[in-house]
């Protein structure tokens, strides 16, 4: 077997070829009664949710989007890409590492997101507000 087709074999049981089947079936699983993620929780989804109470780390944001993809992102760490799920209508769900993480929606408003993460260590709550737009990532200090 040539390394080309090893690595195209590889990329085909990952999934790389039909990007569309994770984002598809998370969305099936999370959909509202009318078939769609917003209709079951309105104003959640599609929006850059910027993290308040980020302890003196910048940046810190997710974004629900309604294909079911969840986009995790801070000015220190490298993004990160999940699927999520409504579990029920006040709590989703998504997977980290191997880890389903249960986030109870505390509040949801224009204005703000709450959430109360199930963790192992017990449970944390998270605010975010919409994000500001423009928004560049301050210079952080390397160590």
């Amino acid at each position: 077997m040539t390394t080309k087709t090893a690595v195209l074999a590889l990329l085909a049981m990952w999934g790389v070829g039909s990007p569309a089947c994770l984002p598809a079936l998370a969305a099936e699983a999370a959909a509202g009664t009318d078939g769609s993620i917003e209709a079951a929780l309105p104003g959640l989804t599609d929006r850059v949710w910027s993290r308040i109470d980020d302890g003196g780390l910048p940046g810190v944001m997710k974004v629900f989007l309604s294909d079911g993809t969840l986009i995790e992102d801070s000015c220190w760490e490298t993004h990160r890409l999940s699927p999520w799920r409504i579990v029920s209508e006040t709590t989703v769900s998504w997977n980290e590492d191997g880890i389903d993480i249960d986030a109870e929606i505390v509040s949801l408003t224009d204005a703000e997101l709450v959430l109360s993460l199930q963790l192992v260590g017990g449970t944390v709550e998270e605010r975010y507000q919409p994000a500001a737009v423009p928004f560049v990532c301050p210079d952080i200090p390397k160590g």
